[in-house]
């Protein structure tokens, strides 16, 4: 039995292994990603349990304790967390993560300072990239966490010299794990490149922000499982390697699909400061708006234009999720199709605040899900479509990204509304969008505005609806 338990675990592990990977595989559809979350949750049951089983543990005790405080807090969290929350909530476990798989790497260095052999350089060079990672992914994520909650603006926070100052951080902390790997086990210098670590997860983030906020999400959720690899290594485990490393994977292909869906590059998103609303035509754009003209409706007309259609496609934003307006939105698309309308759903890439946001609110209301289209799908489409209802959505319909040069999202793909016989804009005011520029959609002759709570307009339009 003794002999057998290494090679069960190391066979547990590759269950598990492919439990994640099937996992992630139905996480890819709105349909299968429930499914794909419970496979996932039922691999990782099946890791831990590895491994507590592996005889190198020392204190069930503690570990067991650990683990009921972690699932209380997990779960009194999930229960609690509004959807409008979200993505907070994913940035404060990115953090989480970086933060583990950073102590790991700290107590692995302890733990060798206080024995008597050296420590080994392929075990050196991992710490060293843990603390790295994991301390980036910490304070990275919880200054995202705080860009997005209000706690700090969500505006880039930018000072003269900060791109030379994060370059001779970087320096620094080269410089000090070079002398690690000379002199393995200085604790003052090791003590130092966790500090240089820390520091450039805040000097990482506060640069960053506007309409960018999206992709630094998936680029520390995918920091968060290199830093797990990372972590792996250190302590050779290849559960951990496996699972970080297909985190990591995934989360670089999700930026990579947010930064093409803004057409920006990941370099830029880094480093332009971008969401500050005062550059190019987006400054003029918004200094402008005051001599145009807009054309607003009441409930009643939104009703009849949306009644009398013969097909609707509604798209969502951050306003709906702000508002809690799913539930009415589902409520008022199951009244249309009662009247013979057609009704579908589009969903851009960066809509809400992070990858996905309005895929899950949607889900939660229950809207089926062949509803919902996504951008290349559904812009073939406008064109036939008799009304686009835009609720609470800004940036990602914004004309000006398809026919202004000097406008700062010039290029970024939209949802093309403008090209529907008629759009209905909910929103509260006239307020420029995340990203600070003024969207033209706006002043469109086909453009009415509907201002307003996203929950009391979409409500409103219901009851008008019924009157019909």
């Amino acid at each position: 039995m003794t002999d057998f338990l290494p090679t069960g675990i190391q066979l547990t592990y590759l269950v598990a292994a492919s439990l994640f990977i099937l996992g992630l595989k139905k996480l890819g559809s709105p349909a299968t990603a429930r499914q794909g979350n419970v496979v996932a949750a039922v691999g990782m049951l099946l890791a831990i349990v590895a491994t507590l089983l592996d005889r190198q543990v020392l204190n069930y005790e503690m570990i067991l304790l650990g683990l009921a405080i972690g699932s209380a807090i997990g779960a009194i969290a999930a229960y609690k967390v509004q959807m409008t929350e979200m993505p907070q909530m994913v940035g404060l476990l990115n953090g989480l993560g970086g933060a583990a798989s950073a102590l790991v790497a700290v107590a692995e260095f302890w733990r060798l300072l206080a024995g008597s052999e050296p420590i080994p350089l392929d075990v050196n060079i991992s710490m060293l990239l843990d603390v790295l990672i994991g301390g980036v992914t910490f304070t990275g994520s919880f200054v995202a966490f705080a860009k997005l909650q209000g706690i700090m603006s969500g505006s880039p926070i930018t000072f003269p010299f900060q791109q030379p100052f994060n370059a001779l951080l970087l320096v620094a902390y080269v410089v000090g794990s070079a002398f690690l790997l000379i002199s393995p086990g200085n604790l003052p210098v090791f003590l130092a490149v966790v500090t240089v670590s820390l520091v450039l997860g805040v000097m990482f983030v506060i640069p960053i922000g506007g309409g960018d906020m999206p992709v630094v999400i998936s680029l520390l959720n995918s920091l968060s499982g290199i830093a797990a690899a990372a972590a792996g290594f250190v302590v050779m485990n290849n559960m951990l390697i496996i699972a970080g490393a297909l985190v990591g994977a995934s989360g670089l292909i999700l930026t990579e699909i947010m930064c093409k869906a803004m057409n920006r590059s990941l370099f830029s998103v880094l480093f332009s400061a971008f969401g500050t609303g005062s550059a190019g035509g987006g400054a003029a754009a918004s200094g402008g708006a005051t001599d145009k003209s807009v054309r607003s409706i009441d409930p009643e007309e939104g009703a009849m234009m949306l009644g009398y259609a013969r097909s609707v496609v509604i798209v969502p934003g951050y306003g709906m999720a702000v508002a809690q307006a799913q539930h009415s939105v589902r409520e008022l698309a199951d009244q249309l199709e009662r009247m013979g309308v057609d009704v579908k759903y589009a969903i851009h890439p960066v809509a809400g605040r992070m990858p996905g946001h309005m895929n899950v609110l949607l889900a939660e209301a229950n809207v089926p899900y062949e509803q919902l289209h996504d951008m290349d799908d559904i812009n073939p489409q406008f064109d036939q479509t008799d009304v686009a209802l835009v609720i609470g959505a800004n940036d990602v319909v914004n004309p000006a990204a398809r026919s202004d040069a000097n406008s700062p999202i010039y290029g970024m793909p939209i949802l093309e509304v403008d090209k529907a016989k008629q759009t209905i804009v909910i929103k509260r005011g006239m307020s420029a969008g995340f990203a600070g520029v003024d969207n033209d959609l706006f002043y469109k002759n086909k453009t009415t505005m509907l201002f307003g709570s996203a929950k009391d307009m979409v409500a409103k339009l219901v009851s008008e609806v019924k009157q019909l």
